[in-house]
C-alpha cells in the first residue's frame, strides 16, 4: 500500500516532533499551582485531544470546578507556558526518521499535509525547518471537531486534491487512528501494538519506513 499512495497526512506530536514533554510541563505547571500531582500517566489521556477537553480532564483530576471565564483564561497561561517552551525547539527536536521519510516522499512526487489539533503546528514545522515540505497544514485553527472526528483528514486530502483511498495517515494516537479509519483512508500507528492495533500498519518510528528504503 505504502509504495501506491499519491497522498500522505501526518499527526505532529509523537509522530514528527516529541511535543507531548512540553505540553505536559505545561499542564503539570498549572496543576502545581492548583496543588494537585499531574502525572505522565495523567498526560497519556490528552493524547490527541484539543485544548479545551484537555483542560477540562486535568480539571477533573484535580477534582477543581472553574467557571467558563476562568476556564479560558487558566487554557491561555498553559498554552503561554507551552510557547516558551516551544519557542527553544530546532531541528534536533525532530523525532528518527521524519526528515528524511518526507524527503523520500517528496522525490517519489507523494503530495503531503499535516492533520492536527495543535494551534502552534505552523509556528513548529518552521521552528524545526521542514515546513516547506508540507504541500498543506490542517491544524487547530482550520477545522471545529476534533479527532475521533474525521474532519481534519478529509479536510487535508481536499487540500491536497486527493480522494482518501490515494492517501495514508500517520498517527500515534488512539483518537488519531479511529479519525483515520473513520474518513476512509488507510493508517499507519507510530508507536505500541497493544495501543493502536485497529491501525492497519504498526510501526516504532519513521525510521523503519527510511530503512526499508
Amino acid at each position: 500500500m505504502l509504495d501506491k499512495i499519491k497522498g500522505a497526512l501526518f499527526d505532529l506530536d509523537g509522530v514528527i516532533v516529541d511535543t507531548a514533554k512540553y505540553h505536559y510541563l505545561a499542564w503539570k505547571w498549572l496543576a502545581d499551582q492548583w496543588g494537585f500531582e499531574f502525572t505522565e500517566s495523567d498526560n497519556e489521556r490528552l493524547k490527541g485531544v484539543s485544548r479545551t477537553r484537555s483542560l477540562e480532564i486535568v480539571l477533573e483530576i484535580g477534582g477543581i470546578v472553574l467557571d467558563e471565564e476562568e476556564k479560558q483564561r487558566k487554557a491561555e497561561e498553559k498554552n503561554e507556558r507551552y510557547l516558551q517552551y516551544i519557542r527553544q525547539m530546532d531541528e534536533s527536536e525532530l523525532l528518527p526518521g521524519a526528515k528524511q521519510y518526507l524527503l523520500q516522499l517528496r522525490e517519489r512526487g507523494v503530495r503531503i499535509a499535516l492533520g492536527s489539533a495543535s494551534k502552534n503546528a505552523s509556528f513548529i514545522l518552521g521552528k524545526v525547518g521542514i515546513a516547506e515540505l508540507f504541500d498543506a497544514v490542517i491544524d487547530g485553527t482550520k477545522v471545529s471537531k476534533a479527532k475521533p472526528d474525521p474532519e481534519v483528514f478529509l479536510a487535508g486530502c481536499r487540500e491536497l486534491g486527493l480522494d482518501p483511498e490515494d492517501c495514508v495517515v500517520f498517527e500515534d494516537a488512539e483518537a488519531g487512528i479511529a479519525a483515520a479509519i473513520a474518513a476512509g483512508i488507510y493508517v499507519v500507528g507510530i508507536g505500541r501494538q497493544d495501543i493502536l492495533g485497529e491501525a492497519d500498519l504498526v510501526i516504532g518510528g519513521l525510521e523503519e519506513l527510511v530503512a526499508a528504503g
